[in-house]
Parts: C-alpha cells; structure tokens; sequence
C-alpha cells in the first residue's frame, strides 16, 4: 500500500498557454519506495479567504461576495475554485509534476471577482487531492485509490494573478450580458453616435462615476 504526500513547490502563470493557465508543480512522494507505475491524479482547488487579512480598498472589492466586515464571521468561508487532473508517469521515491489551472476572468465567477478585488499580499490556496494508483500486485497490475485526506497548501502571491491577467487580459475585462442587453447597448451606441463599448457605457454611469473616463 503506497503511502502519499504532497506538496506544491511553485505556482507560476503559464506564459504560453492558448488560454490562461496557472501552472502548480507538484512534489509528490511515496515512503514505501515501492515502484509506482503511473498515477491519475484529480485535484479540487480551493480557496480560503479567511486565512489573510484586507485593506479597506480590498473590504469595497468583496462587498458583494461577502457582505460587510461585520458578517465575515459567517460569510468568510473556503470556496472552491477550480478542478484539474494530471497522468503522473511512473517513479519511484519522488517524482515532480506540473498540474495545469486554466484560469477565466469571467466577473460571474467567485474566484475571478475574489482575486480581481485583492491588491497585493498572497492568498491560501489548498489542493484537495484524489485518484487512482498503478502499482505491482500479485498478478500483474495492482489499482489503489488515493487516500481522501491528500492535501496541500500554498500562499500564492496576489502578483502571480495579476502576471496571469495582464498577460492575457492587458488593461481589459470583460463582463457577461444577456443577449437583450447588448442589443439595448448596441442600439443605444448607435443612435448616440458613440464609437466604442467604453465610451457608451460611461455615458450611461451616473455623474459621479464619470471621473473613470
């Protein structure tokens, strides 16, 4: 019975990626020094926002995620951000491995909103690992599972999310609408002459916001 640990040695953003991918590198050893023939790997990434502190900009940024200060108590909760998976080749000992988190900048998605709203600093990050093992057994191949309580924790830095974003994002977002509201807005652009998305939205903020322009 293979005995498993893990732990995230780096996590960087993949440059080269079609999409945006953060990449974590995994260190994953076996204290049985029994050969392993290869392993498929599952991850569940989490995030854990109470386990940092906020600056009042940041408070602002997260105000529609978990409400004000007051609440954090009950609202501050791990939520989960991503699942990944990986073919592990065989080792024996110790073995090295890149899993792959491809990434969105989709403002509906909680971890997107969390990380944008965040200015420096780094967050908690834990891997909740499962999967199969491919070891030797008595007749040939033998399957283990990997045991549920597999885990790992990382602070990753605030600026490795914006590396990521700038990268792949630079000095843009993007924001999901219902397909009757871009009809609204395109319209509206225009009757009103207006020559891109920016300008339009801006004339529709309210006075005091139009110091963004």
């Amino acid at each position: 019975m293979s005995e498993l640990s893990f732990s995230v040695i780096d996590l960087f953003a993949e440059p080269y990626a079609v999409a945006p991918q953060l990449t974590a590198r995994l260190r994953i050893e076996d204290a049985t020094g029994e050969p392993i023939h290869a392993m498929a790997l599952r991850a569940q990434v989490r995030i854990e926002p109470q386990r940092r502190s906020y600056t009042p900009e940041e408070e602002r940024g997260m105000l529609a995620l978990f409400g004000t200060r007051e609440r954090w108590y009950d609202t501050l909760k791990p939520f989960m951000w991503m699942q990944s998976s990986a073919m592990v080749q065989g080792f024996t000992g110790v073995t090295e491995v890149d899993l792959a988190l491809p990434c969105t900048y989709d403002f509906d998605v909680t971890a997107s909103k969390y990380l944008h709203a965040l200015r420096d600093g780094a967050v908690s990050v834990v891997l909740l690992f499962s999967g199969t093992v491919f070891t030797r057994g008595e007749r040939g191949f033998g399957v283990e599972q990997i045991p549920w309580d597999r885990e790992a924790r990382y602070d990753m830095p605030i600026a490795v999310w914006r590396e990521l974003i700038d990268h792949y994002f630079p000095s843009t977002g993007w924001l999901r609408l219902d397909r009757d509201v871009i009809e609204a807005l395109a319209a509206y652009k225009s009757e009103h002459g207006l020559t891109t998305w920016e300008e339009t939205l801006r004339t529709l903020l309210p006075d005091s916001d139009r110091s963004l322009s």
